[in-house]
């Protein structure tokens, strides 16, 4: 299932948990952490435990929850044969020991899902090839807002005092095989905005962004979604390679090598089965 989407929920409004899926995001997440304030954490464990508990609740998308600095709290809640629980994100993740320790307590509830280890400190980040490689590890996400707060760095409109940490992130997750998740796009109203920041976390190489409101699912997901011209051309490119031994060939004025065939499989992995030929 791809990750393009990633969008929060607060995990105490348990109204708009179960209106989250009908964004059209690939992943919901709901928040246990920054979004449910310190004296309703209780109250937003069992709303959280009650809708993906719920029998009725069987979204189209992945179901997340991003636990608190107590995960094992958390985690005495979810734990239920009946619930919708697809991944856990695990907010500060400064060691691939944070992420086996949560997949550890997990495995005393008998709760069998992977992780979303979210990086978003100097430590997290400068451990990013080892918090990837961890064997519970699915994804890993990057988190500008508070890595700026942590090394006491100014955010600009540019994210120049982001762009090593964005790309350790990312350079990270492919070392390791798995999905790369870039950071929040804070302004809700400037559509624009997020499609050029959507653009360029793809161009570095991520496969997925988080979204903090509904109306910026569609925008990432068009983002992450290669074009029916890259699609054409990918298929162009692979059914040329069937027809030759290997080596590099040629397809109209492009010479194709391992590379370019490389990215075209690359975008056909992200094709959803609909747009396929």
């Amino acid at each position: 299932m791809p990750r393009r989407s990633v969008l929060f929920s607060p995990g105490d409004r348990p109204e708009l948990m179960r209106k989250a899926p009908q964004s059209g995001a690939d992943v919901v997440v709901f928040d246990l952490e920054d979004a449910v304030g310190p004296e309703n954490k209780s109250v937003g464990r069992e709303a959280v435990a009650a809708v993906v508990g719920d029998p009725a609740f069987d979204p189209d998308c992945a179901v997340c929850v991003r636990v608190t600095d107590e995960p094992q709290e958390d985690l005495a809640v979810l734990a239920n044969d009946s619930a919708r629980l697809d991944l856990l994100m695990l907010p500060k993740t400064d060691t691939s020991s944070d992420v086996t320790k949560l997949a550890a307590s997990c495995s005393e509830v008998g709760i069998d899902v992977p992780v979303c280890a979210l990086c978003e400190t100097a430590r997290g980040v400068l451990n990013a090839p080892e918090i990837a490689a961890a064997e519970p590890t699915a994804a890993i996400a990057f988190g500008a807002e508070d890595l700026a707060a942590d090394i006491g760095a100014n955010r600009t409109e540019e994210g120049t005092e982001v762009l090593y940490a964005r790309e350790r992130v990312v350079l990270a997750a492919s070392a390791a095989g798995i999905d790369a998740i870039d950071t929040v796009f804070t302004d809700i109203d400037d559509t624009e905005g997020l499609a050029a920041a959507t653009e360029t976390a793809r161009d570095l190489g991520y496969t997925g962004k988080m979204a903090i409101h509904p109306y910026q699912v569609p925008v990432i997901n068009d983002g992450f979604t290669p074009s029916e011209e890259q699609i054409e051309w990918a298929q162009r490119v692979l059914d040329a390679r069937d027809e030759h031994e290997g080596g590099v060939f040629r397809l109209d004025d492009e010479m194709i090598d391992a590379p370019l065939i490389a990215r075209a499989e690359n975008i056909l992995e992200r094709t959803p089965d609909s747009q396929r030929s």
